[in-house]
């Protein structure tokens, strides 16, 4: 029992490799791409359990191979590492073929689930909601994306990197088994219903184009005649003042002409439909790669025109 606890990692161990895992990007190369970053976060974990210097080497050497996936998925295979390193160096038959296997056979899914949770769903989210309370003029804007997203950042990497040294090998179940395509699901329609309704938040629209003009009958409008001629004889009450509210909220129209534009026709069909269109717009000129200053030069071209002719407002 003794000999085994003697390779166990404590949490300042782990604590270390989590710390050294920020910078798992920092020496990205084309050839193994992540694996020197890789290297350099187990570094603590391996000085620990094998104290002769072959030993760290060999270590050092098998973690020096290609490894690639999603910054922050990385965690969990950290994790699990750490349990089969933790295995080997207690003499456990677990070879080098072994360890390598569950990090290449982890790295894939996990990069696939990355991208649409975090680049696809938080950021975008975080980013919106700083953006309008920036554009409100409001200072916390910038603070708040900056703090939010580094809490949620790290927190995830501690946890996901606990959960997998926890699990060990038995997470590589969890992964065949759907979990991490059921996950990649659920956060893109949460990011997509979310992103639906900030649209209208980042998207001005106004047509002030008249459609019709109708003459209102005298009985369907308030009577500021009458309002008029009281304030003139100076017996304007308060309760005259009440019922002139109440005839509007009533319905009763406050001029002789009721004017219908565009912008009236669009928000009783639906409200925010025209940013709704213009951004499925987009994507699908994005879809069809389609540049995006192609798209910003169409919308600026589109907008000068549709203003001169009194289309747009």
């Amino acid at each position: 029992m003794a000999e085994e606890s003697k390779f166990k990692l404590s949490k300042r161990d782990r604590l270390r490799v989590f710390w050294r895992s920020q910078f798992l990007q920092a020496s990205w190369n084309f050839e193994r791409m992540q694996n020197i970053g890789w290297a350099y976060a187990m570094i603590p974990a391996l000085k620990k359990m094998y104290t002769s210097k072959e030993d760290r080497s060999l270590a050092l050497k098998r973690h020096l191979e290609f490894f690639n996936t999603h910054p922050y998925l990385a965690a969990p295979v950290l994790g699990v590492t750490l349990t089969l390193e933790e295995q080997k160096a207690s003499g456990q038959d677990i070879d080098n073929a072994a360890i390598q296997g569950v990090k290449i056979g982890m790295m894939g899914p996990l990069a696939g689930v990355g991208d649409p949770i975090f680049w696809g769903t938080i950021r975008p989210v975080l980013g919106a909601f700083a953006a309008s309370l920036a554009l409100s003029e409001s200072w916390l804007g910038p603070i708040i994306f900056f703090l939010a997203w580094n809490i949620i950042r790290m927190a995830f990497l501690w946890y996901s990197q606990e959960l997998g040294y926890v699990q060990g090998g038995n997470i590589t179940q969890n992964l065949a088994g759907g979990l991490m395509q059921k996950l990649t699901q659920g956060a893109s329609v949460l990011g997509m219903f979310i992103l639906g309704v900030l649209v209208p938040r980042w998207t001005s629209m106004h047509f002030p184009l008249v459609m019709s003009r109708v003459d209102v009958p005298a009985d369907e409008m308030v009577n500021f005649g009458a309002v008029a001629e009281a304030a003139n004889d100076g017996v304007l009450s308060g309760d005259m003042l009440r019922g002139v509210v109440q005839e509007i909220q009533s319905g009763l129209s406050i001029t002789p002409v009721e004017v219908t534009t565009l912008q009236n026709t669009l928000d009783e069909l639906l409200p925010g439909i025209a940013p709704l269109i213009l951004t499925l717009a987009c994507v699908w000129l994005l879809r069809r790669k389609v540049s995006p200053i192609t798209i910003i030069a169409g919308l600026f071209v589109l907008g000068t025109l549709g203003y001169v002719v009194g289309l747009l407002g």
